[in-house]
């Protein structure tokens, strides 16, 4: 395996953050679900991850930099980075010396799942090559995007594994936006048995639509005769709409709450709301409208008064 600083393109002096930096725009630039088919990318997808797994552990960077471990993580027991330098010649405490181990333990290409969420991608790499007896990380991520409907309501989306098997994903009513589904048995095929696939799920933003917990928020325009002297209007939800009471003499601003209009968990007892914010539009200024303004401008109290 090459070098990780060479394969994430940073210094051995490179800080933290910077490596992480590194990272995600490399995997960015060649993530699988970006690239369909490449298996160039995908490769080099992978090389990414291993570097970053191991360069991201302060324990396995620091070992690796003291020539203990190879880039795969495997024990170098006693060798340089890249040969048998140890101390004690070419037999004293090198790989075939006094003290030698081979296997066992924790040692070997362990690799540590970092968690993606928070902006980052779907799919991990497939895992690296096994090292001295220790088994390759088993878990596969991925990431799918469903719209805010189909959050709501909860869905079905097919998903292509690394291994090109094909399965059917449960998206259950009322998936949060970067809530990860485990699908146990459906990652790499280990000897310890199989690992599973972390399904990050992306709810697409609605153009109208905002979710608060189980509570559903929109805002809704009404025209200014609507708001002076109340009206019926109708008013989507993420189901069918409904036909909703404007109070008279409402202001811009005012909420009205749709009682189980919201988010419905499949375990949760009652659903969330729909809180409806009233937003009032004055529209086209005609010469009545004007008028009336006019009119109304010398006898209107000022709603500022208590600001100043």
């Amino acid at each position: 395996m090459k070098d990780p600083y060479q394969t994430l393109g940073v210094s051995r002096s490179a800080s933290a953050d910077e490596i992480r930096k590194a990272y995600r725009k490399l995997a960015k630039q060649v993530h699988p679900d970006l690239h369909p088919g490449d298996k160039a990318r995908e490769t080099r997808f992978k090389e990414i991850n291993a570097a970053y797994d191991l360069l991201s552990d302060p324990d396995k960077r620091a070992r690796f930099d003291r020539g203990e471990i190879d880039a795969q993580g495997a024990e170098m027991h006693g060798a340089g980075a890249y040969g048998f330098g140890g101390g004690g010649g070419p037999f004293g405490g090198g790989p075939f010396g006094a003290g030698a181990q081979f296997g066992g333990g924790a040692g070997g290409a362990e690799i540590n799942l970092e968690d993606l969420r928070g902006g980052l991608f779907g799919r991990r790499g497939a895992g690296m090559a096994e090292g001295f007896g220790a088994a390759a990380s088993a878990d596969h991520q991925y990431s799918v995007t469903v719209d805010f409907a189909e959050a709501a309501a909860g869905t079905e989306k097919r998903l292509t594994l690394l291994d090109g098997r094909t399965v059917e994903v449960n998206i259950p009513a009322g998936v949060e936006d970067k809530q990860v589904l485990r699908l146990r048995g459906q990652g790499a095929r280990t000897r310890a048995g199989a690992g599973d696939a972390l399904v990050e799920v992306r709810v697409a933003p609605h153009r109208f639509f905002r979710r608060q917990g189980d509570d559903i928020h929109v805002d809704v325009p009404v025209t200014l005769s609507e708001a002076v002297l109340g009206a019926k209007i109708k008013v989507p939800t993420i189901g069918k709409p409904v036909m909703v009471t404007v109070p008279k003499g409402s202001d811009s601003g005012t909420v009205l709450r749709l009682r189980g209009k919201g988010i419905k968990r499949p375990k949760a007892a009652t659903a969330g709301d729909q809180i409806v914010t009233l937003k009032v539009v004055v529209g086209p200024v005609d010469e009545a409208l004007k008028t009336f303004a006019e009119q109304r401008a010398g006898v209107e109290t000022d709603p500022r008064a208590d600001m100043v």
